[in-house]
């Protein structure tokens, strides 16, 4: 193939330009608010069963989540099958337990009916899950403890609870067109992944207690023959359904679509790879300003999303938060669309007097305490709320937070004015992703560790925060919790840690133990590594 010379095109860069002229925010945000409406028909068929957004694709598809999970594709794909125990999604399998199932939505660019997250990913988290909790239920029974000692008739009681285990439903059940060989590759490391997750220190006793029937995938897409006059009472299935809806068509191919005003081009998969079209965009501006935009037209959606962005960032500035302007690459006329101008444009607005007031969202102002440990988890929104720069959100919230937080550490790499009654307590270590710089975490880490001690030392209760609250401030608490505690999660000054050489699995299993607490938890395999050589007195670069 050759490349641009003499002023033609390729048939890579030719393609790509089209690709790129009809990718455009209005198209992406039209087939998003399309496929939206199919999520909405299909959670309308089991209204008691909670909606879930899987991450971060799936949040574009619905105004209301009742939760978010974390199962990635990269985890299904062929040859690189991986059940991952940094994220277990815990939480997903209680909530299902609680709800008797649940629905999680996601989409994909691909031209599949479905993401190998929904056709390979889940089911192997459900088969590892159930696998789990038989056998955690086995153990039980041979030692007497699943059943109360004093049941007069305990040997048909016994009897009742090893039928209910034997029909306990442990089989791998994968969609219809993953090929045999693959499943059958797939199905030969399951137990080694049950061993795993039985070896993470997971609280299978806690899932084992709330699910009453064994979890299953059910795939449902826009292609899916639903009769309305006999959908099924998710109650009456012998499972607990974890129904998979794929948001998008299945189409490679753009499709033009015409409104009463506007046409337009159909993308699969809109919601994916946010960063390269949303222009700073969030599913929450989305879905606030969803009627706006969508009437906007494409002429003019890109001013309204540079306007709302630009509102957002004013708001957040104006309360002491590191707002930057955003920015995106300039593209020539579609004559030339192939050649990109390296100068960066910000996304100024035109400041509007309407009456919307951009709010961040509650998501960002949830706050995970892990356990006994006298340490809480929190995005950067939490710590504005407690100093009470964000006026009238959140304000109760934050000094009934303050009051339970003796200390702060502020692992966000902008600093926060935070008046405490003492001056020592708060550090500010200012730390980036493992993206751009690979040891950011690496040389922070002693500090914020002794940081920890001197404060847990006396009894006092430590917030750690980072801009997510999902990524840095997780392994910072992972280093502190390995540094500081024992395996039970107590602390003991490091005396245990001392003793101990920490392996992978050990510092898996203390991971376990945050998310289990921090259930938006999504540490980077990057982080990681760096809490991992920290551990060991390794480098940075420790695998």
């Amino acid at each position: 193939m050759e490349d641009y010379r003499d002023g033609k095109l390729s048939i890579y860069r030719a393609a790509r330009s089209i690709k790129r002229r009809d990718n455009t925010v209005y198209n992406a945000l039209q087939s998003i608010h399309e496929d939206s409406i199919f999520v909405g028909e299909i959670s309308q068929l089991w209204p008691d069963l909670p909606l879930i957004a899987n991450l971060r694709c799936g949040l574009w598809y619905s105004p209301k989540f009742h939760s978010t999970c974390y199962f990635k594709s990269t985890d299904g794909h062929t040859n690189n099958w991986s059940f991952n125990t940094s994220r277990l999604n815990l939480h997903v399998a209680l909530l299902s337990g609680q709800k008797g199932g649940c629905i999680i939505v996601d989409s994909t660019r691909k031209g599949k009916r479905f993401p190998d997250s929904m056709s390979k990913t889940i089911p192997i988290w459900t088969c590892v899950l159930n696998r789990a909790i038989l056998n955690y239920r086995n153990k039980m029974l041979d030692s007497g403890l699943l059943m109360n000692r004093e049941v007069a008739d305990y040997s048909n009681c016994a009897e009742d609870v090893k039928l209910k285990n034997h029909n306990w439903d442990c089989s791998f059940h994968l969609p219809l067109w993953v090929p045999d060989t693959e499943k059958a590759a797939i199905e030969e490391r399951i137990e080694k992944w049950t061993n795993q997750l039985e070896a993470s220190g997971a609280d299978i006793a806690s899932i084992s207690s709330c699910l009453k029937k064994p979890l299953r995938p059910l795939w449902i897409s826009q292609k899916t023959v639903i009769w309305l006059n006999e959908v099924p009472d998710h109650n009456q299935w012998d499972f607990t359904p974890i129904i998979l809806v794929s948001a998008s068509s299945s189409s490679d191919v753009f499709r033009n679509k015409t409104t009463s005003e506007f046409s337009w081009n159909y993308i699969p998969g809109a919601g994916d790879d946010e960063e390269s079209w949303a222009r700073g965009l969030t599913p929450t501006h989305f879905w606030s300003h969803v009627h706006d935009l969508i009437s906007s037209g494409p002429d003019l959606c890109n001013q309204k999303v540079a306007d709302i962005v630009e509102k957002d960032r004013v708001y957040r500035a104006h309360r002491g938060e590191h707002a930057p302007q955003v920015t995106v690459k300039n593209l020539k006329m579609a004559d030339d669309v192939a050649d990109v101008s390296n100068v960066e444009l910000p996304l100024a607005s035109n400041m509007h007097s309407d009456d919307t007031t951009l709010q961040p969202s509650n998501d960002y102002c949830t706050t995970f305490w892990i356990g006994s440990t006298n340490l809480v988890l929190v995005s950067i929104w939490v710590v504005l709320v407690i100093v009470k720069i964000l006026v009238g959100f959140g304000g109760a919230e934050g000094a009934a937070l303050m009051s339970n937080v003796d200390c702060i550490l502020n692992c966000d790499k902008e600093p926060v004015s935070i008046n405490l009654p003492d001056s020592e307590a708060h550090l500010h270590l200012p730390m980036v992703s493992s993206k751009l710089d690979r040891f950011s975490l690496f040389n922070n880490l002693p500090a914020a560790v002794n940081f920890a001690k001197l404060n847990l030392r006396k009894a006092h209760r430590l917030l750690v925060c980072c801009r997510s609250g999902e990524d840095i401030s997780v392994c910072i608490c992972l280093a502190i919790l390995t540094s500081l505690f024992d395996d039970k999660g107590t602390f003991d000054d490091g005396r245990s840690f001392s003793e101990t050489c920490i392996t992978k699995l050990e510092m898996r299993r203390r991971l376990v133990f945050v998310c289990k607490f921090g259930i938006t938890a999504r540490p980077s395999r990057g982080n990681l590594k760096q809490v991992f050589g920290f551990l060991t007195g390794g480098s940075a670069a420790s695998s």
